[in-house]
């Protein structure tokens, strides 16, 4: 039976690059950041890191985004207390979704925390003492990496779609 390629994306390849060379120190010698960099970018077809960044830059024709429901902003906001804690969890999965993203905000970026100080910090974000339905969820929905060993745990970057984006802003406000 043939193999098939499956094809990734990853919005940095810089940041895939550190979290490979990160992951091949443990196993022993590893090739530096830039060595990582320009060997991925040879597996994906370009002469070099340089010449994958230069082919890859095209102008790209503006994408719509619809505005965001307002109204269920609000109503994710009521499941917020005064100090922006999530009070309780979300029956429905895009409320879920949507709460998350709130949670992610709050996050330190580039951080890699054990799971016990992931844990207290998914704890000062919510007061119904489960951090592990919040870790799990984040994991799943693509917000926060881990790795193998469940050890380490990495806030994801990327930008959160418009409702989350309202929500963030609106849980900032107060």
């Amino acid at each position: 039976m043939p193999r098939t390629a499956i094809p990734y994306a990853t919005p940095d390849i810089s940041a895939l690059a550190k979290s490979l060379r990160d992951q091949l120190a443990r196993q022993g010698p590893t090739p530096g950041h830039v060595e990582m960099l320009n060997i991925l970018a040879r597996a994906a077809g370009a002469k070099n890191f340089q010449h994958f960044r230069a082919r890859s830059v095209a102008p790209e024709a503006p994408i719509e985004t619809p505005p965001a429901d307002l109204a269920r902003v609000e109503k994710i906001a009521r499941q917020f207390d005064a100090q922006g804690r999530l009070a309780q969890w979300p029956a429905k999965r895009s409320q879920q979704a949507l709460a998350l993203w709130a949670l992610w905000a709050a996050l330190p970026a580039g951080d890699a925390v054990s799971e016990p100080v992931f844990n207290a910090r998914l704890n000062a974000l919510h007061t119904f003492g489960d951090p592990a339905i919040l870790r799990r969820s984040m994991v799943s929905a693509g917000l926060v990496s881990r790795t193998q060993d469940c050890q380490d745990y990495r806030r994801i970057e990327q930008r959160p779609p418009p409702e989350a984006q309202a929500l963030i802003r609106r849980l900032r406000r107060g």
